[in-house]
């Protein structure tokens, strides 16, 4: 009997242990490796763009502001188109009145719609004025046949207007460049006279 439970007490001695000891290791049981912190979610930027204002009588879009007025010419009403950024309204006309013909004609999309392309229209035209009022060309055609375009070109300046007078040949080579007063007059006399001066300066 005393061998049987020495015998079973060096079997439960020899007998494996269970994790980690059991394959060769230190006994030390593995740990898994920690989960990463999820990072948070950026915050969505929020829209600081001012909701556009569509009113019965004032109405935002497309870069303009439509802003129906008292008419000072007489009891009627007005309409005032001003583009963004601009202090001035670069339109002002007259504006339907409404049913009760006391009030004015509330402003709609379509309305605004026409408004906004009779204002571009309106700012279209006056560049197309400004340039032509500031760029002016002739064309001369010397005892030679050559041409020789002349361009005077108008420079606004608050404090120092001036312009300048350009003569190319009719592929563009540029045969003389001088600076005028800005109320220089160009013609065909004027152009001629310079070029046949030697292009110099006007006095």
């Amino acid at each position: 009997m005393v061998d049987l439970i020495e015998q079973m007490e060096r079997a439960a001695d020899e007998a494996p242990t269970h994790g980690a000891a059991a394959h060769g290791g230190t006994g030390a049981v593995a740990s898994e490796p920690a989960a990463t912190p999820a990072e948070p979610e950026d915050d969505v930027p929020e829209d600081d763009e001012p909701a556009l204002i569509q009113e019965d009588r004032v109405w935002q879009g497309q870069g303009w502001t439509a802003r129906v007025i008292k008419n000072d010419d007489d009891d009627g009403w007005a309409v005032a188109m001003i583009m963004d950024g601009e202090p001035e309204p670069a339109l002002v006309g007259p504006w339907t009145m409404g049913r009760d013909k006391k009030n004015p004609k509330p402003l709609d999309t379509p309305a605004f719609h026409t408004l906004v392309k009779t204002a571009n229209e309106v700012i279209r035209r006056h560049e197309q004025q400004l340039h032509a009022r500031l760029h002016k060309s002739v064309r001369i055609t010397l005892e030679d046949g050559t041409a020789v375009n002349v361009k005077l070109v108008i420079t606004p300046d608050e404090d120092d207007p001036y312009a300048t007078l350009t003569a190319t040949e009719e592929y563009g080579s540029e045969l003389a460049s001088v600076r005028v007063r800005p109320d220089f007059k160009l013609s065909q006399a004027s152009a001629m006279e310079w070029i046949e001066g030697g292009y110099r300066k006007p006095r």
